[in-house]
């Protein structure tokens, strides 16, 4: 095999094999998440941007109606995103399965994975603006104040070490 087609083999192989591993430390490895939530909720509060997380869905006392309707929009993302997943990863089984390794397609794949990128910002966007147009004025209000402060606190948690510490006993 020639060393371009190594390294482009290479090139792919690698985000699935560290995918691959991730997977199945996130199946074993979180002893903490007793729920099976893959997600780790101390990452959770850092993430960026406006998240409705299950802890906060608790703190701002939703009514039973509207848990109803972000579970319903919840499990029809979560539909639509396993179809997607399944097509990709159908289409990146076949590419890597082949027989010969074909170049153009695997192109064809990188390139309209970064123009699908747009989109699914866009429809990450949206859904999030469903979902807390499902909340009333004051629990918008109460969130918003939620995430000023959770945000505060993982800003401190990544400055961490940077910029001028207080002043200490030991410290001149």
């Amino acid at each position: 095999m020639k060393m371009a087609k190594k390294i482009i083999l290479a090139t792919i192989m690698f985000p699935i094999a560290l995918g691959t591993a991730s997977a199945f430390a996130a199946s074993n490895g979180d002893k903490n998440n007793q729920k099976g939530d893959h997600k780790n909720p101390r990452m959770e509060q850092c993430a960026p941007g406006l998240n409705l997380t299950p802890r906060i869905i608790k703190r701002l006392d939703l009514t039973d109606a509207q848990k109803q309707k972000i579970k319903a929009l919840r499990q029809a993302n979560g539909a639509e995103m396993k179809v997607k997943m399944a097509k990709h990863d159908k289409q990146m089984n076949e590419l890597l399965l082949a027989d010969k390794f074909d170049k153009s397609k695997a192109t064809a794949m990188v390139k309209e994975e970064q123009n699908n990128r747009v989109e699914r910002q866009v429809n990450r966007l949206e859904k999030q603006f469903q979902t807390l147009n499902i909340l009333t004025p004051e629990q918008k209000a109460k969130f918003a104040d939620i995430e000023k402060k959770q945000h505060q606190k993982c800003g401190d948690k990544m400055n961490h070490g940077k910029g001028k510490k207080p002043m200490g006993k030991g410290d001149k």
